[in-house]
């Protein structure tokens, strides 16, 4: 079954601290279910320095979160919508706005 969320994908964050944030996914883990949003969910880091010459620092970063909090913005509207399967006549599957009906792809 092919992705409701890829990666490159505008999203808007629909519950959580981040409600109503608006970012590109960077990163999709399947295994469990998570995304990691461009500008969304940011933790400090602490990291320790390695060697003698790196300095200790304190790092912001995206953090994943789970991907039932995220809804896809329909490319054709700017709106976000569900996501819906579709197959063609030569065999491809395709997602599809239910919102808008059209294809996302």
């Amino acid at each position: 079954m092919p992705a409701r969320i890829k990666r490159g994908d505008r999203v808007v964050v629909i519950t959580g601290k981040d409600r109503g944030k608006r970012g590109e996914v960077r990163h999709v883990d399947k295994k469990h279910d998570r995304v990691v949003v461009e500008g969304v969910n940011i933790v400090k880091k602490h990291q320790r320095a390695t060697t003698q010459f790196q300095q200790s620092a304190i790092i912001e970063r995206e953090a994943p979160i789970h991907a039932s909090n995220v809804m896809l913005i329909d490319p054709n509207n700017d709106q976000p919508t569900r996501v819906t399967f579709r197959e063609r006549e030569d065999g491809t599957v395709v997602r599809v706005g239910k919102r808008s009906g059209e294809d996302i792809e």
